[in-house]
């Protein structure tokens, strides 16, 4: 196994009103393929957590490292590229604009990236829609798909890049008990292919589906262990 992502007495405060510590010498490391959700009360540090090791907030305490690459000190313009070309993201919110189509709006990270052609990107784009099992959707409007529909379409938006990883911030927090359990079992498929996943969640059923759950309180990581997956 390889490590991807490392974090080491990983510090973080806010500072208003006062100094308060968010984040207390978080230490970790994830494995290529490994499918870990965070979980944890909320305001225990998990989200905070996430946001630091996207790349979004830069400022903190202690060492993130990924894909071989510390982050720590680096350029937003450097981050920038490095999120669009490691990270992908599905948050409890899809995000897809909704005048574009499913394809279009899995094809904008590709786009932004510059790394192939337009038509190469489409067709990578259709790649991972297949993969979801969204293609016949794949010209429809994002506006005109379910709630569970437009989900997937972000996870194939998050893959179009072939991330390093893929980070979920509450993924299926916004969905039934049907659409929650189809996202899970993509998110499942593509970690058995090899793709990194981290995911925070409050769902316990999810959490217990992946393959390690570390748990948060007061900032700090309490606990850490590897479900025997079926």
């Amino acid at each position: 196994m390889s490590t991807v992502l490392s974090a080491s007495h990983v510090n973080k405060y806010f500072y208003d009103p006062e100094k308060f510590q968010v984040l207390k010498d978080v230490t970790f490391d994830v494995q290529k393929g490994e499918f870990l959700s965070i979980v944890g009360k909320s305001g225990c540090g998990k989200s905070t957590l996430l946001y630091l090791l996207s790349t979004m907030d830069t400022d903190y305490e202690g060492q993130i490292e990924m894909a071989g690459t510390p982050l720590k000190g680096r350029n937003q313009d450097f981050l920038a590229q490095f999120r669009n070309e490691h990270l992908g993201f599905v948050f409890q919110f899809h995000f897809l604009l909704p005048e574009f189509s499913a394809l279009q709006n899995v094809m904008l990270p590709g786009l932004k990236l510059g790394k192939y052609s337009e038509k190469d990107v489409e067709e990578r784009a259709m790649e991972k829609l297949r993969l979801i099992g969204m293609a016949d959707f794949a010209r429809k409007s994002a506006s005109k798909l379910s709630g569970g529909q437009q989900q997937r379409v972000a996870i194939a938006r998050a893959l179009i890049n072939d991330p390093t990883i893929i980070m979920g911030d509450e993924p299926t927090g916004n969905l039934d008990k049907a659409n929650t359990e189809n996202v899970f079992s993509i998110f499942r498929d593509l970690a058995q292919k090899g793709q990194t996943i981290i995911a925070v969640t409050h769902d316990p059923d999810f959490a217990d589906g992946t393959d390690r759950v570390i748990e948060m309180s007061d900032g700090m990581i309490i606990a850490s262990h590897e479900n025997k997956v079926q």
